[in-house]
């Protein structure tokens, strides 16, 4: 079903995309991995807390998320990862940990990285373990309207 509606969207909007069918992965690294794609390319998406309001972060999977950094840009006082018992319910038409980075979609403000805007091309899950979407970051960015700032850091 969220394939579907992604796809539906997406075509409203004349956006040129790929759908790559994969073996079942749960990391947005072995993601990457089983669809052949490079880890920087690969976007994971994690749910936050800022001051108690969810967030929807969109990030390399090569990245984690500078809490501090999210913090001060946001200027709140709080920054934590939600637990998935805190945000299942919100995303009723996915798997667990496959939402893809569309809050739009979802009542839900979304923070990029900036370090993702240097990408071309991008790619994320499509609500299920098995399914991605690769298209353009730009055509991301201009569909979601996200925040985007500084608040990426490599993975050790």
């Amino acid at each position: 079903m969220p394939l579907n509606k992604l796809i539906d969207y997406l075509d409203e909007h004349d956006k040129k995309y790929v759908v790559v069918r994969h073996a079942p992965a749960f990391t947005a690294q072995e993601v990457a991995a089983s669809a052949h794609i490079p880890g920087k390319d690969m976007v994971k998406t994690v749910i936050v807390k800022a001051d108690n309001e969810m967030k929807m972060v969109v990030l390399p999977s090569t990245h984690d998320v500078d809490f501090d950094s999210m913090r001060n840009v946001l200027g709140v006082d709080n920054v934590e990862l939600a637990s998935e018992e805190e945000f299942e319910d919100m995303f009723p038409d996915c798997e667990l940990g496959a939402m893809p980075p569309f809050g739009n979609f979802y009542e839900m403000d979304t923070v990029v990285a900036e370090v993702l805007t240097e990408d071309e091309e991008i790619a994320f899950n499509a609500g299920t373990h098995k399914e991605l979407v690769k298209m353009n970051y730009s055509d991301y960015e201009e569909l979601v309207n996200p925040q985007v700032i500084p608040i990426g850091v490599r993975m050790q």
